[in-house]
């Protein structure tokens, strides 16, 4: 590495957010400029570790060559940087700002020290590269003559779009919503997720021959068997989009809402101007109650900050994290550690207190006798461990009502919506997800492959993207016999040379 000694020179910093009391005002990022020299010393931290457990199977899905252009960064070749990130990650812009960063977790300086900052370095030579011009439109000089449909704009379809037709295949993404971008778009808020940042990738797609198609919901207003019967190969990336419900008493209750719903519509009428009318659910004035923790939950936090809620409290089931490594958890799995997300750390700032509550279930939602929400009626739960596992008992006279206008339910997704699957007769697994093995992606249909949460259910943006490039390998072996594209989990590395 550039700098043998810099892990134990420099100390961990990570690129400060804005201010929680300013941003709350706002939907810009709530990122800051780092500096070009603190980056520099962030990437001297990596270590010549031998084996980079951070872009192993523990670390990244779609094994960016980290210490690479970590490496890079500290020698300022920041051109070469970014093209050792595009080797493996077609939108460094979307993981750099949306990924919990499994290859942190799994950072071999990790096991002693605080880990590279790998996240904000990966954001910040992608954001270079866009500010150079170093990425222009670069179409495939020929074309193959096969069409391909996907349907889903989600990450996974996003990236095997773009795999897809950099070897010269016609790619026609098909969009349900009115705008491109699936989770990109409307699941991810924009102080996480710039939506011109979005556009802008869209843009390079368009102009090197993607096809999109919004407001087409196959299955639905897009007849399925003629979408196959009209390609040579058909993508199913239409995400896991069936929300887990809390079929508790009341909640059919004016004032009950997905977190999807919420989140969708403020992007929407606050980001993009559209006039929704009552399809806008407002958490202005209101006590706010999220049930469920996870980035969703967090960005229901706040989203409902940025409206001007009353109140703020968020319920999780489980017992609140430590704040190390516990036995049962070591280096180098993910670690279940009590983390501060910028949600919690604005809802702080405006309230004085972390908005969470552990261990609590809910039990019933409170009206005022007329359909509306007034409130929750919870327990409080101990968890016990046993031979079998954990167990969960309620804790006797723990009852309490809260007060709640609106209450957001971001418990995560049970699958996809099973139209498709039943307009296309493909076969599902025993978790309602599209049957098809990873690395095959291949359905119970011949020509029809998929990929990304509605193959493996819920997961990362950067297992979409994983899942998105394999799918378009497979595709394209299918259609030419053979493939020139990447397999992620087989990329490997090259030796830099100064």
């Amino acid at each position: 590495m550039g700098k043998p000694t810099g892990f134990k020179e420099f100390d961990r910093k990570k690129v400060a957010w804005r201010l929680p009391v300013v941003r709350i005002n706002d939907y810009d990022e709530i990122y800051t400029e780092p500096k070009v020299e603190h980056l520099r010393e962030q990437g001297a931290r990596c270590m010549d570790c031998g084996v980079p457990f951070c872009q192993s199977a523990t670390g990244c899905p779609i094994d960016n060559l980290i210490p690479e252009w970590n490496d890079l960064v500290y020698n300022n070749r920041w051109r070469e940087a970014s093209e050792r990130l595009h080797q493996t990650n077609n939108f460094p812009e979307f993981t750099g700002r949306t990924c919990p960063a499994p290859c942190e977790g799994s950072c071999v300086l990790g096991i002693t020290n605080p880990p590279v900052t790998i996240k904000n370095i990966e954001n910040a030579i992608i954001d270079r590269a866009w500010a150079e011009g170093w990425l222009p439109p670069s179409p495939p000089e020929s074309r193959t003559g096969k069409k391909v449909a996907i349907v889903g704009s989600g990450p996974a379809g996003l990236a095997a779009a773009d795999q897809l037709n950099s070897v010269g295949h016609s790619v026609t993404v098909y969009e349900r919503s009115n705008r491109v971008g699936g989770l990109l778009q409307y699941g991810i808020p924009n102080m996480k997720l710039d939506k011109d940042v979005l556009q802008r990738r869209l843009n390079k797609l368009t102009a090197e021959g993607v096809r999109f198609v919004t407001d087409a919901n196959v299955g639905q207003n897009v007849d399925a068997k003629q979408l196959y019967d009209d390609h040579d190969a058909v993508l199913l990336a239409c995400g896991a989009t069936k929300p887990r419900d809390l079929p508790i008493p009341g909640r059919d209750l004016k004032g009950v809402h997905f977190a999807m719903e919420f989140l969708t519509a403020n992007t929407r009428h606050k980001v993009h101007g559209d006039s929704l009318g009552d399809g806008f659910i407002s958490a202005e004035g209101k006590d706010v109650i999220v049930i469920g923790g996870g980035d969703t939950g967090t960005d229901c936090i706040g989203t409902s900050l940025r409206h001007g809620c009353r109140s703020m409290v968020n319920f999780e089931l489980l017992p609140q994290p430590p704040e190390e490594r516990a036995a049962d958890n070591p280096w180098p799995e993910w670690p279940r550690t009590f983390r501060v997300d910028y949600g919690h750390e604005e809802a702080n700032a405006k309230f004085g207190r972390d908005p969470r509550e552990y261990q609590i279930l809910s039990k019933e939602f409170l009206s005022d006798g007329k359909g509306n929400l007034t409130g929750i009626k919870t327990v409080q739960v101990k968890w016990t461990k046993t031979d079998e596992g954990w167990n969960m008992e309620e804790v006797e006279g723990s009852e309490r009502e809260w007060p709640a206008q609106l209450i957001l339910l971001a418990m995560g997704f049970l699958g996809p919506e099973q139209y498709l699957a039943e307009a296309l007769g493909i076969s599902t697994d025993a978790r309602s997800n599209f049957e098809a093995k990873h690395g095959e992606f291949t359905t119970s249909i011949d020509g029809v492959f998929a990929a990304g949460d509605c193959r493996r259910g819920q997961s990362l943006v950067v297992w979409a993207i994983n899942e998105g490039r394999g799918a378009a390998r497979a595709i394209d072996q299918y259609l030419e016999g053979h493939s020139s594209l990447p397999a992620p989990g087989l990329t490997m590395g090259t030796q830099l040379v100064h």
